[in-house]
C-alpha cells in the first residue's frame, strides 16, 4: 500500500500534551518519522523578572513554574538564601517543610497518574486520583491560606504555624491514602491492557539517560539510583528512613511503577515527620526584614516530583539578584523525546509523552 510523508502537529492545544506543548511530527502512514518539541507557548520571563525584584518578591513567581509542585519551587529558593546567608532554620519550620513538600509530590504524581490513564483511554482512575488529590490539597490549603501556588516558605522558616489540629489531620489521613494506592495497583498496575501499553514503549539506556541529563523517575527507570534526598541531603531528609526507587527496564512501565513507589515512600516520609514533630518552638529565624545576601554566587539543588530542581544566585549584596537561574527538570527530561519517538507507531505518543511527566510552566520558564 502506497503512503506519502505528512506533516501533523500536536498541540499547542490539546490534552495530551499537557499544556501548550506543540509537537510537529512527519508520519509516513501510523510511522513517526520526525518529531520536533515547540515551545514557548507558556513563556514568562521569570528569571529575568526577578532581577528587578527584592528576594521575598519572588517567591511567589516560583509557584508558577512548576505549578503542580509549588511548595518544592518555593523551598529551594529559600534554600539558596538561606546557604549563602549561613542562616540555621528552626526544628519545627524544617518538618512543616518536610510535610509539606512531600504532600505535594504525593499530589503531583496523584495528577499525573490520573491524566496518564485518561491519556491512554481509562477514565475512572482519574477520577479516582483527584478525589485523593483534593483532599491533601485541601490539607495544604489549610496550611498556606492558599491553593495550588501556596508562597508558604520564607527565608528562614515558613509563613506561619500549622493550625490547631492541623498535624492530626494529616497523621489520620495517610492510613485512607495507603489503602487507596493499594487499590489503584489493583485497579490498573495488574491490568493487562495497560501493561500492552506500556511494557517496552519509549525505552531508553542508562547510558542515554545520563547523555540526556535526565533526573528524578525518568533517570531511576534505567537503574540509576540518585535521588538528591539521599546523595546530597538538605533539610532533615537525613532523619528519616526511606528508599529510592529503582527499576531496569528504561521503559514506560519502569517509569510508572518508580513514581508509584515514589508516593509509597513519601507517605512514610510524612509518618515519621509526624511523629517526630515538635509542638513547641519558632516557626521562623530571626532574619532582617530586608534580604541582603552577601556578595558571591551559590548553586543549590532538590530533588522535585520531577527530578533535579537546582536554583543558582548571583549576588551583588543587594536586595535584588544580579542573576537568578533556575535548573527546571521537566526542560531537561523533554529533550530525549524527539529520539524516543522515531520510528514510532503514532498510537504511541501520548503514552511516551505522559510517562515523562512535563510540567508546562516549567518547560518554558
Amino acid at each position: 500500500m502506497r503512503t506519502e510523508e505528512m506533516l501533523l502537529n500536536v498541540g499547542p492545544q490539546h490534552p495530551s500534551t499537557h499544556g501548550v506543548f506543540r509537537l510537529i511530527i512527519k508520519i509516513d502512514g501510523e510511522i513517526i518519522q520526525e518529531a520536533k518539541p515547540v515551545i514557548g507557548y507558556l513563556h514568562r520571563g521569570t528569571e529575568k523578572i526577578a532581577e528587578g525584584l527584592q528576594y521575598t518578591q519572588i517567591i511567589p513567581y516560583t509557584d508558577r513554574m512548576d505549578y503542580l509542585s509549588a511548595m518544592t519551587n518555593n523551598y529551594v529558593l529559600c534554600h539558596a538564601l538561606e546557604t549563602m546567608m549561613g542562616l540555621e532554620i528552626p526544628e519545627k519550620a524544617e518538618y512543616l517543610r518536610v510535610i509539606a513538600m512531600e504532600l505535594g509530590r504525593i499530589a503531583s504524581h496523584l495528577v499525573w497518574w490520573g491524566t496518564y490513564l485518561l491519556d491512554i483511554g481509562a477514565v475512572s482512575p482519574f477520577l479516582y486520583a483527584f478525589r485523593e488529590r483534593e483532599m491533601i490539597l485541601n490539607l495544604l490549603t489549610e496550611l498556606s491560606g492558599a491553593r495550588l501556588t501556596f508562597n508558604y516558605m520564607r527565608v528562614g522558616g515558613v509563613k506561619w504555624d500549622a493550625p490547631e489540629g492541623w498535624i492530626d489531620k494529616v497523621k489520620e489521613f495517610l492510613p485512607y491514602l495507603k489503602e487507596q494506592v493499594n487499590g489503584y495497583h489493583e485497579l490498573v498496575s495488574g491490568n493487562e491492557i495497560f501493561m500492552k501499553r506500556v511494557i517496552g514503549i519509549g525505552t531508553y539506556t542508562k547510558k542515554e539517560a545520563l547523555t540526556y541529563s535526565l533526573s528524578g523517575a525518568n533517570l531511576r527507570c534505567t537503574g540509576v539510583k540518585r535521588d538528591v534526598r539521599k546523595d546530597h541531603p538538605y533539610s532533615i531528609y537525613d532523619r528519616f528512613q526511606f528508599e529510592v526507587p529503582v527499576q531496569e527496564g528504561g521503559d514506560c512501565w519502569a517509569r510508572y511503577r518508580c513514581r508509584m513507589a515514589e508516593i509509597e515512600e513519601s507517605i512514610k516520609i510524612v509518618e515519621q515527620a509526624i511523629d517526630q514533630f515538635p509542638q513547641e518552638g519558632p516557626f521562623m529565624a530571626k532574619v532582617p526584614r530586608v534580604i541582603k545576601p552577601p556578595k558571591g554566587e551559590t548553586y543549590v539543588r532538590i530533588e522535585s516530583p520531577r527530578g533535579e530542581l537546582g536554583c543558582y544566585i548571583a549576588s551583588e549584596g543587594k536586595k535584588e539578584p544580579y542573576r537568578l537561574k533556575f535548573r527546571r527538570p521537566s526542560f531537561y527530561n523533554l529533550q530525549i523525546l524527539p529520539n524516543l519517538l522515531k520510528g514510532e507507531n503514532i498510537a504511541n505518543l501520548v503514552a511516551i509523552l505522559g510517562a515523562i511527566d512535563i510540567v508546562l510552566g516549567e518547560v518554558d520558564g
